[in-house]
């Protein structure tokens, strides 16, 4: 069931949004090489703390998981294309790095993530990270009244297709509300004018993952939760939590300056 949320509610999700995008900020600067994938998470439960919010990530533990999450991020490298586990690995120049992050305030949640790399970049990774800005662009843009999640899935694939990146089968965005993870699904791949209409006081969440190689295999790790390429080869992700409102897109978890990912 899709709830629609009222203007008040979805002011006070922006502030839970805010939390998010201070935690994503926060990490990003912090990422340095030597720096552990558990610092990072630190530094991120930091943030949350001193906001007085809470973590939606840590303790969660949906169906397939073995063990509940044990961290406030998921810090995946390189191959890992979701659900990395922050632990002792320590980054190194030139990793590729996605944060995804979450927060619940006042009851609300938020839910967002970045790719960036570290030291000096790769340039097919630049060109990765690029591509899943601009697909997640595409899919804000086209998450208006009277469109439907179809045209966001076809918005979002279509910008990873042409560029030749894969895109993992049976993962993509959600609803946000009062849990991280509400109804409808939000694919990133569809076909436009198909699937629920989208309406005024509809809170999404739109994360496109991209595999550099092309192909859309995946596994999961045998620590239950990081998804990792068939092949070997690196991944991106990226996502906001979007409320679609009768005057166009509104990105609840913006970053400040400084606060988008760059190479």
């Amino acid at each position: 069931m899709v709830e629609l949320k009222t203007d008040t509610s979805i002011n006070a999700m922006h502030e839970a949004g805010r939390v998010v995008g201070r935690a994503l900020t926060a990490v990003r600067a912090a990422a340095a090489v030597g720096v552990s994938l558990k610092e990072l998470d630190d530094v991120a439960h930091e943030v949350l703390r001193e906001a007085g919010a809470s973590s939606p990530f840590l303790g969660y533990r949906p169906s397939f998981a073995p063990t509940p999450f044990p961290a406030v991020i998921c810090a995946s490298v390189n191959d890992a294309i979701v659900h990395g586990i922050p632990g002792r690995y320590r980054l190194r120049d030139g990793d590729l790095v996605s944060i995804d992050c979450g927060a619940e305030l006042d009851g609300w949640a938020g839910d967002s993530a970045i790719s960036f790399a570290v030291g000096r970049p790769r340039p097919a990774d630049v060109r990765l990270i690029d591509t899943a800005e601009r697909a997640l662009a595409a899919g804000i843009a086209a998450a208006v009244v009277g469109n439907r999640i179809g045209d966001i899935a076809h918005a979002v694939g279509s910008v990873c297709r042409a560029a030749g990146y894969g895109v993992p089968q049976g993962f993509g965005g959600h609803g946000v509300g009062r849990r991280m993870h509400e109804d409808p699904e939000v694919p990133n791949e569809g076909r436009p004018g198909r699937g629920l209409p989208l309406r005024h006081g509809m809170v999404l969440a739109i994360e496109p993952m991209l595999i550099a190689s092309g192909r859309d295999g995946y596994f999961t790790a045998s620590d239950g939760w990081t998804l990792r390429t068939n092949d070997g080869s690196r991944a991106a992700h990226v996502e906001h939590t979007v409320a679609i409102t009768r005057t166009g897109p509104r990105i609840l978890t913006e970053r400040r300056a400084g606060g988008r990912p760059r190479p």
